[in-house]
């Protein structure tokens, strides 16, 4: 049975593998595996961007999404006569000519990673690039053509000791994905400390981060910038508590639970 490992740190959103994708299957028909994929409206590789934070703290996070090959695929399910099968690989296949018609099959997927070409009245989606394995290949084009390594391809035992670490899409939890993530970022609280009364940042305050029942989960201070982020925060609500010499300590609300929190300019006061 073959995985595929996708490290999230290693992935600098070049697009290599979306691109690589096209260029394998647009145009070109790989029966019985698949019709060409339209040049438009399908990635069956799909690299996701996505804005987080807000000004002045933005991060962009990119994450390659894929068809997961389902233990328990939804897509197999809805199909009728076959037309969805699993090769020994693992890799599923939505058979074109036994498909067609079939748009079930392309709703099925709780991803959205099976699409429908209105064209060819076929079901479509990723197919491991199963005509290359059959040749000789020993991964995907989109892992061959990975610069930095956050494509993985290889047999599940082979990655054994990382996938306690990993995570699939959330979607797809429980179906039994074959598509691991390593390294998805957690959600982060970010600020800056400034001196009400001079307009200047507070270098070396500190910082801490509290749970809801009060226990610390991470103490770090302002830099040279008066700046401070703490990235592995979980879906939920924290207090923030900052204390610098000189200064009245100060408590601030940072709710998690839907998205990062970038706090305005955190001013602290001088006792009187």
């Amino acid at each position: 049975m073959k995985a595929l490992v996708v490290d999230l740190d290693r992935c600098n959103g070049c697009f290599n593998c979306q691109l690589a994708c096209k260029d394998e299957h647009c145009d070109n028909d790989w029966s019985p595996y698949a019709l060409p994929q339209p040049t438009t409206g399908q990635f069956w590789c799909k690299v996701e961007q996505k804005e987080r934070g807000r000004v002045p703290v933005v991060r962009v996070a990119y994450t390659p999404t894929f068809c997961g090959m389902c233990d328990d695929a939804a897509c197999m399910k809805a199909a009728e006569g076959g037309a969805v099968y699993r090769r020994e690989d693992g890799a599923v296949i939505i058979d074109p000519a036994k498909a067609k018609g079939q748009r079930q099959i392309a709703e099925a997927c709780p991803l959205g990673m099976v699409y429908w070409n209105e064209a060819l009245d076929v079901p479509q989606k990723c197919t491991g690039c199963a005509h290359l394995m059959d040749n000789g290949w020993s991964e995907p084009r989109c892992v061959d053509v990975c610069a930095t390594g956050a494509l993985r391809y290889g047999d599940l035992e082979d990655f054994a000791g990382e996938l306690d670490a990993a995570s699939v899409a959330e979607e797809l939890e429980g179906a039994g994905s074959h598509v691991y993530y390593l390294n998805r970022p957690k959600r982060w609280i970010a600020g800056t400390v400034a001196n009400r009364g001079e307009n200047e940042v507070v270098i070396g305050a500190r910082v801490g981060i509290f749970d809801d029942d009060g226990s610390c989960v991470a103490s770090l201070e302002t830099d040279e910038f008066g700046d401070f982020k703490y990235d592995e925060c979980g879906k939920r609500h924290y207090r923030v508590r900052i204390e610098a010499d000189g200064f009245a300590p100060i408590e601030l609300e940072a709710d998690c639970t839907h998205a990062d929190v970038v706090l305005d300019d955190v001013l602290v006061d001088q006792p009187r």
